[in-house]
C-alpha cells in the first residue's frame, strides 16, 4: 500500500472477522462458568437411611429414631413411617455421627457413623429387642 491509500475491506472479510469475534465470546463464556465450578465444590453431604425392626425382622412403625452429631452434640430425632421406615438427609460428611432407635422402653443399639466412611448414602437397620 502506499501512502494515502485506505484499507478496503471486502463484506466477506467483514463477515469473518465478526464471526470469528463471536465465536471467541461463545467458547468463553462456556468454558468459564465449568472452571468456576471446579474451585468452589461443595462438599457431598450424607444421607442415612434404613428401617427400625426387632429380632424377627419385623417392622416397628412409629419408633422413635435419635441421631448425634458428636462435633456439636446436638440431637434430631424423627419418627419411623408406617413400614418402619427412617431418614436423615444433609449431613456434614466430616462429621461423626451416633445413631439409636427406641419403642415404648425398648432401644436399640448405639451404632456410630463415622466420617472415615465415605459413602454418601449410608443404609442401616435398626434392631430393638423388644421384650415380651
Amino acid at each position: 500500500m502506499t501512502p494515502g491509500h485506505r484499507a478496503r475491506f471486502s463484506p466477506f472479510s467483514i463477515r469473518v472477522f465478526l464471526l470469528s469475534g463471536l465465536l471467541i465470546v461463545f467458547a468463553a463464556a462456556v468454558a468459564l462458568p465449568g472452571a468456576g465450578q471446579d474451585r468452589k465444590k461443595e462438599p457431598v453431604l450424607k444421607t442415612v437411611h434404613g428401617m427400625v425392626v426387632d429380632k424377627g425382622e419385623d417392622a416397628i412403625p412409629g419408633a422413635l429414631v435419635f441421631l448425634k452429631n458428636m462435633q456439636s452434640k446436638t440431637v434430631k430425632s424423627s419418627f419411623a413411617d408406617d413400614d418402619g421406615k427412617y431418614r436423615f438427609s444433609g449431613l456434614d460428611p466430616n462429621t461423626d455421627y451416633e445413631i439409636h432407635a427406641e419403642f415404648k422402653g425398648d432401644v436399640s443399639p448405639t451404632r456410630r457413623l463415622s466420617a472415615l466412611d465415605d459413602r454418601k448414602d449410608i443404609y442401616l437397620n435398626l434392631t430393638i429387642p423388644r421384650k415380651k
